[in-house]
């Protein structure tokens, strides 16, 4: 399976492991099932991400602001670690997949042709440290280059993929010498590549599960399911940017749902394909057949490369950004002061020299299953909190949360938990239950040692909303003496001095509804109200106000703002007399002439016009 990493992070050769193993009908079910709860994320990504404003942290700051800082906090901590052990991961898959086409075979102390590398775990650290300099670098120049390089990375893999696919028609029937390795020895297989063929795609349409040849493990549905759902855990990369995009609630949710759709679109292609034309031999025994069937191979490595070098530089800056946020808010105190510090143009350098440490450190596992595990773990973990805090946005009903983007319910929330928590348990047991344990630590030490924040708790929300439906389902028609509780209200002009009348009535009301009122004494200044009240009435002389006064007033709302997106006017109270009603109502016409969407308020307070 390791090999496996190498060549499937790029979305392009996992299909040929999933189908060599699971066959057509089993992959096209796991594609539609990780795609499934994918989606399911996807929407509350994007709901979340078009409900106003969102600065830098991607998930971290969806869920901090939604859930409070204990979560928040939490989940960030455990979204950078996922996305610093996936940087590692594919650096540890590109050094595997160099070596593998560069490297010295076993046994021999001197290399022929391009194989010159020499493979030994110090070797393999120094690839690995240089492929990570190298995304260290492009993080440290700022987004914008990151972004160039993701765009000219994202041209190459699509040459790639247009040339996989021109090869399934192109190339003509050939052999593929396959070289086992043994404990002892090395054995040689003969795949085959037969072009479009009915029998060998009804060769392929069962499962065969067999022996992973880089492992030596009997692959099942479940393992074989993992391996295929790491490649598709890509779909924060995006929302992680969201401190360095112009327009993030724009972007991200097209942006997420176009590379979901076409990512999935391609997977079932190429495990059609794939199906139809190379035999079960091939598809089990070599990871790397698309180069062999290539009809321009060395294109094919070289997107290879590209797409896991960019993949390993996504998680790299997402996991710097994600950083500077805890950072910035101040969840640890000290611990994380330094990564606050950011350059000239904002880009926050001491993170990304932090984050590069930890994967610096990650890499020296060597061990890409043992990684693996881990970082699918987290991120499902992410995903899930990510689906519960929107589940608790929509059933709080909270006031400011009104997202532009309404294709989702809170159907598509629980369904979003549900499977990521059963994909958790279904790939690595332990890695799931380690990690929820280790949440359950955060979350108890952040409720106890971090700052307070004003960030606002959805717990309050939901506390509320549940109060308030439960009082309205109250019907005095189902009273009954039995359960008769007293509902006290006192009131005492001064409380520190009523202690023991307030304890009398609170021992009276035996779990009843006790208000407590504090009355103050004083002159309530009847004339000015008075006044105060015939001010904010129709005025008498109404009939005497030029339709230019009105005019004139029209115009100067208009010059505050030339088109704000809705406008409130404050104004008296309309007249009691019933003869001043067209008066009342031409003057409103007039007033409100060209202002555009416009909410008309009786006010409070002597206020013209607000803007919103």
């Amino acid at each position: 399976m390791g090999k496996m990493w190498a060549w499937g992070w790029s979305n392009l050769c996992a299909a040929g492991f999933v189908v060599g193993h699971a066959g057509l009908y089993q992959a096209l079910a796991m594609f539609a099932v990780a795609y499934f709860i994918i989606g399911m994320t996807v929407l509350s990504v994007c709901a979340i991400a078009t409900n106003g404003a969102l600065d830098a942290g991607g998930a971290y700051y969806m869920i901090s602001r939604a859930l409070g800082p204990e979560f928040g906090g939490s989940i960030g901590i455990m979204f950078f670690l996922a996305n610093v052990c996936g940087s590692a991961l594919y650096v540890l898959g590109l050094v595997e997949a160099v070596v593998d086409s560069f490297g010295i075979p076993p046994g021999q102390e001197v290399g022929t042709g391009v194989h010159v590398l020499p493979q030994s775990y110090w070797y393999e650290l120094l690839y690995g440290t240089i492929l990570l300099a190298l995304c260290l670098v492009v993080c440290l120049v700022g987004a914008s280059i990151y972004a160039k390089a993701t765009f000219l990375i994202f041209l190459i893999v699509m040459g790639v993929l247009a040339t996989i696919l021109i090869s399934f028609f192109a190339t003509q029937p050939v052999g593929v010498p396959i070289h086992l390795p043994l404990p002892n020895s090395s054995e040689t297989a003969n795949g085959l590549f037969t072009g479009f063929s009915l029998a060998t795609l009804r060769d392929n349409l069962g499962g065969r599960y067999s022996v992973d040849y880089t492992t030596g493990q009997i692959m099942s549905f479940s393992t074989v399911f993992a391996v295929m759902f790491n490649g598709c855990t890509g779909i924060m990369a995006g929302s992680n940017m969201s401190g360095d995009l112009k327009r993030p609630s724009y972007s991200i949710p097209r942006g997420t749902i176009s590379a979901v759709l076409f990512t999935y679109l391609v997977y079932n292609l190429l495990a059609f394909l794939m199906c139809a034309t190379c035999n079960r031999t091939l598809l089990q025994n070599d990871y790397g057949f698309l180069r062999d069937i290539s009809i321009f191979p060395p294109l094919v490595t070289v997107g290879i490369y590209a797409a896991t070098l960019s993949a390993a530089m996504s998680n790299l800056i997402g996991a710097s950004r994600i950083l500077y946020a805890l950072a910035r808010d101040d969840l640890f105190g000290r611990a994380l002061a330094l990564a606050k510090k950011t350059s000239a143009s904002g880009n926050p350098i001491m993170a990304v020299i932090l984050s590069w440490l930890v994967v610096q450190l990650v890499l020296f596992s060597g061990k890409l299953n043992t990684i693996a595990g881990v970082v699918t773990t987290f991120f499902l973990l992410v995903y899930a909190t990510v689906n519960l805090a929107c589940l608790a946005l929509e059933w709080a009903s909270a006031p400011n949360f009104r997202p532009t983007f309404r294709y989702f319910t809170w159907h598509t929330c629980l369904l979003g938990i549900a499977g990521c928590c059963v994909m958790m348990f279904l790939i690595s047991p332990v890695s799931a239950s380690a990690s929820l344990g280790f949440l359950l630590l955060l979350l108890l030490a952040l409720h106890y040692l971090s700052p307070s924040s004003t960030w606002g708790y959805i717990s309050q929300a939901l506390i509320f909303h549940q109060v308030r439906k439960y009082l309205l389902m109250l019907d005095v028609r189902k009273d009954h003496v039995k359960f008769w509780r007293p509902q006290m209200l006192l009131m005492v002009q001064n409380p520190r001095g009523s202690a023991r009348l307030i304890d009398f009535v609170n021992d009276l009301k035996k779990s009843g509804l006790y208000i407590l009122g504090h009355v103050e004494l004083q002159d309530l200044g009847v004339p000015a109200l008075a006044e105060e009240e015939s001010a904010m009435n129709f005025p008498a002389n109404a009939s005497q106000v030029s339709d230019e006064y009105v005019c004139a007033a029209n115009k100067l709302v208009l010059e505050q703002s030339p088109a704000p997106a809705v406008r409130f006017l404050y104004l008296p109270r309309p007249p009691a007399d019933t003869s001043l009603y067209p008066l009342y109502l031409h003057h409103l016409d007039l007033l409100t002439r060209d202002l555009g969407p416009t909410v008309l308020v009786h006010g409070v307070s002597a206020v013209t016009s607000t803007q919103l």
